[in-house]
């Protein structure tokens, strides 16, 4: 008989269980969506980070320009 060889660290052992922390994952997935939308709704939404960061990029860059091209 061949010695039984488990897969490495993190790894499912086999693919039932690949399934379902597959499945465990949508499910993890759809909720945070799910409650994302549900805070849109009650009007707690945020602006992400990075178009904040994108819209000041772009203010500063049109009054530099203007102030260059002027």
């Amino acid at each position: 008989m061949a010695p039984s060889v488990s897969p490495p660290a993190g790894q499912p052992e086999s693919d039932d269980e690949s399934e379902q922390v597959r499945r465990t994952w949508l499910e993890r997935r759809r909720n945070k969506i799910a409650e994302e939308i549900a805070r849109n709704r009650r009007g707690e939404y945020t602006v992400p980070t990075w178009v904040l960061a994108v819209a000041l990029v772009v203010i500063v860059g049109a009054w530099v320009a203007l102030i260059v091209l002027s």
